[in-house]
């Protein structure tokens, strides 16, 4: 026996708009996801500065807030903070602050993670080693993250004016 059931048009336009609102929906979400996720679209980078040192800074300020580096020049500062840590600050014809490179050994204080610099995590490669670079256009800089793969892994992450 078949039954033939009678459904009006404006519960079909109804129905059909709660099918299409639940298809989009995880496209919505994804795109989300990978917007907080540092995709580079419209958001900042959440690594925007390195012990107060940011972009910008002439060499007096970073000289004051990280205090004298173990080797100086016009283009750039070295510093070493511990066996574990070190940061190249670099400057611009002006002598203001166009790039920041910092490495942290295993065993470091404050070894910052893929998630903490992007706001998720980097799947690794096969060796175990980590890569991600992405620009941020509207903030006018781009930030990397890398590293190593091995036991005692080195960990370095690159803060670079956009030119």
């Amino acid at each position: 026996m078949i039954r033939v059931f009678r459904i009006s048009t404006s519960t079909v336009l109804v129905l059909l708009t709660v099918l299409l609102f639940l298809a989009s929906t995880p496209f919505a979400v994804a795109q989300a996801q990978k917007t907080r996720a540092g995709s580079g679209d419209d958001d900042g980078p959440l690594f925007l500065e390195y012990r107060t040192v940011r972009i910008g800074m002439t060499t007096e300020e970073v000289r004051k807030k990280l205090n004298n580096p173990n080797d100086k020049s016009d283009e750039q500062d070295f510093f070493v903070f511990s066996d574990n840590e070190s940061a190249q600050v670099f400057y611009d014809k002006s002598h203001k602050v166009f790039a920041i490179s910092v490495n942290f050994m295993n065993g470091a204080r404050e070894l910052p993670t893929a998630k903490g610099v992007f706001g998720s995590d980097i799947t690794p490669k096969p060796d175990g080693s980590i890569y991600k670079m992405v620009r941020y256009p509207k903030a006018g800089c781009w930030v990397s993250f890398s590293r190593t793969a091995g036991d005692s892994p080195l960990t370095t992450v690159t803060l670079q004016k956009i030119e």
